[in-house]
């Protein structure tokens, strides 16, 4: 028996090795964690949106809104990396460790987000990529280098930015926005402060040694907590309410909603001084959301039934409608009983 043995040089190692370390470095820049909840959000607005996309215009979607959201990552951590170089959660980010200069995680940034917003323009819709463009602009621009800095109500503002992705899916599959895509801006937008302002308490100082704009005060910032919190519970059910969720996602909307705003009363009532109410809070308002809006997908998908995610109105009949046809009291009665099926 013979056996064949192959001779890798042990420089060749090292520099794969190096290579594969670099692009680790690089694909962290792109903050994968924050990402991934952005893009499920998307996919839920993509998936849900009442016409058929194809499976590799939707892969293209959603490659190009995670890329997006790389992208944005990237160019935050560009222009962030003197306050993350001192602080205990950021110190370990590659630019602050010397794995990448800052001039090579701008040009990776740029790159990154002119090829999202590209593929999505000519792959889908012009309308899709300019509110792709818009988020990326947003969150670097103005919450990064406008807001971040300045004020404390930067995540206020700022978390429009982080509550874009399910619009943006929208779009991508319907070249517009509707009332749906909406109010799942909203719910983010209302989700942000309380998750963000959770994990600062724990780390106030950590902000205020990179000269950062604190919140005023623990007690004023459990309170702001606890009022958003209450807010987001009515929000929430409106999917339900209007008709694009069922039962499932009701549920969810309710019994989630009550934990969160339990966490923030018990919060509230610590008066910020129990780190560990406040960490409690932070990792429960991850998994809500998650849930939330996992329950919205499977909801949608149980609505319209196994072949729900193609079934739609026919293009004849919207141009029977249009037209002005003596069978459009008909097809809007049918529009009707589908729209309550979950169907258009």
């Amino acid at each position: 028996m013979k056996t064949t043995v192959i001779a890798v040089s042990l420089p060749h190692v090292r520099s794969l090795s190096s290579l594969l370390e670099r692009a680790a470095d690089f694909a962290s820049l792109m903050k994968p964690r924050v990402m991934l909840l952005a893009v499920f959000t998307a996919v839920v607005g993509l998936v849900i949106a009442p016409v058929h996309l194809d499976l590799l215009r939707g892969s293209l979607a959603i490659l190009a809104i995670a890329t997006g959201a790389g992208a944005a990552g990237a160019l935050n951590m560009w222009y962030d990396a003197d306050i993350d170089a001192v602080m205990t959660r950021t110190a370990r980010r590659p630019i602050p460790r010397g794995k990448i200069s800052r001039a090579d995680a701008l040009v990776f940034g740029l790159v990154l987000a002119g090829g999202a917003i590209g593929v999505l323009a000519l792959a889908l819709n012009v309308n899709a990529a300019a509110l792709l463009a818009f988020a990326i602009f947003f969150y670097v621009v103005v919450y990064t280098i406008s807001l971040k800095r300045r004020t404390p109500q930067n995540i206020v503002i700022g978390g429009a930015a982080g509550a874009l992705p399910p619009v943006i899916g929208w779009a991508a599959a319907t070249g517009e926005i509707g009332l749906e895509p909406l109010i799942l801006f909203l719910i983010i937008f209302l989700w942000t402060p309380p998750h963000f302002w959770a994990l600062s308490l724990n780390r106030a100082d950590e902000y205020a040694r990179a000269m950062l704009p604190t919140v005023a005060g623990r007690a004023a910032t459990t309170r702001q907590i606890l009022i958003y919190s209450v807010l987001l519970v009515p929000i929430s059910v409106l999917p339900w309410t209007l008709g694009f969720a069922g039962a499932l996602y009701a549920a969810m909307a309710v019994v989630g909603g009550a934990a969160f705003v339990g966490l923030a009363l018990r919060l509230h009532r610590s008066k910020g001084t129990n780190r560990q109410a406040a960490h409690r809070l932070f990792v429960f308002s991850i998994s809500y959301l998650f849930l939330l809006f996992a329950a919205l997908l499977a909801s949608s998908y149980a609505n319209r039934g196994p072949a729900g995610f193609s079934a739609r109105v026919a293009p004849t009949d919207v141009t029977l409608l249009q037209a002005g046809s003596p069978v459009r009291p008909v097809l809007m009665a049918r529009s009707a009983t589908l729209f309550s099926l979950g169907e258009v």
